[in-house]
């Protein structure tokens, strides 16, 4: 609707997770390689976290571009599932033929039997979990039972989980400790900063077609980030709904009461500031003691 009046050749903040808008900051780019590193070195279990918005979608998204074609991928974003339920969501994911019948020691043996099948061919198997958060400890015990599933020298699947913070505090519960053990990369997807929100936002204007002209005074981006704590898709809401309201008024430059105007209009959806979230999640990092190196946890028994 605005895209001829600013010059551009597409919306450039859809919240759609488009992989050709894939910004990569020092936190996305190393989330996206140390996915990468899974799954090309055959490592078997990986977890990334961040709160609503924070851009984990676009990087898995961003890692089905970047692995070899010969790598197969399972994608399970309802995670509302049985134990049993989840398999079968896999095996069809997968394309792998199946009897609703079977119990679920024989779905896994033919999940197991495909795995065997795949590597003889090359080509490796990769299974991501959407919003893992939501697992119960039933599920993700089966999950690690899956990791189980390797040759003497490599691991048959290699899993990724995908979850908002709270995915982080069910993985520190006593009873999950063998899976978490497991885990070779533990990464959290913190907010951008604010001169990486800046370039983020000029990131997405050049790919849309922008000319170059300055669409946000300094005013108005520090409203952004006000409003947004960094998360990407807080970002995208605001700045695309600041666009249209510059339309409809005639305005090519974006200020910081148009920002304070759609801020205050889409409080429901754009939620509280979220600099408590920031400070909090560090603070939740530091008291469970886990190690830091470079904004990745690792666990001490898989350094990378």
């Amino acid at each position: 609707m605005y895209e001829k009046f600013y010059g551009f050749n597409e919306k450039p903040f859809s919240v759609t997770p488009d992989t050709k808008y894939f910004f990569a900051s020092e936190k996305h780019k190393e989330a996206l390689d140390s996915l990468i590193y899974t799954v090309q070195e055959r490592k078997g279990f990986a977890v990334v976290t961040g709160e609503v918005g924070s851009g984990k979608t676009t990087v898995w998204h961003s890692l089905l571009h970047s692995i070899e074609s010969t790598t197969k991928v399972a994608l399970i974003t309802n995670t509302h599932l049985t134990p049993k339920q989840m398999i079968v969501a896999i095996l069809e994911d997968l394309e792998v033929p199946f009897k609703e019948k079977w119990t679920k020691v024989k779905l896994v043996n033919a999940l197991n039997e495909f795995l065997l099948e795949q590597i003889s061919l090359g080509c490796n198997v990769v299974l991501v979990i959407d919003e893992a958060q939501n697992l119960d400890t039933a599920s993700l015990e089966e999950v690690r039972m899956l990791s189980n599933l390797e040759t003497e020298k490599e691991k048959l699947l290699q899993i990724i989980l995908m979850g908002q913070p709270e995915l982080r505090q069910k993985l520190s519960l006593p009873q999950l400790r063998q899976l978490r053990q497991r885990i070779v990369v533990c990464y959290h997807l913190y907010p951008l900063t604010f001169a990486e929100m800046i370039n983020y936002i000029n990131h997405r204007l050049k790919i849309a077609g922008a000319n170059g002209e300055k669409v946000f005074n300094p005013s108005a981006l520090s409203k952004i980030y006000n409003y947004s704590g960094g998360i990407p898709r807080i970002v995208n809401i605001l700045c695309d709904r600041a666009l249209l309201t510059g339309f409809i008024r005639e305005t090519k430059l974006i200020s910081e009461n148009i920002i304070d105007e759609v801020a205050n209009e889409m409080k429901d959806q754009i939620g509280p500031d979220n600099e408590e979230y920031r400070v909090q999640s560090r603070e939740w990092r530091v008291e469970t003691g886990e190690k830091i190196e470079n904004n990745i946890c690792v666990h001490p028994k898989h350094v990378v």
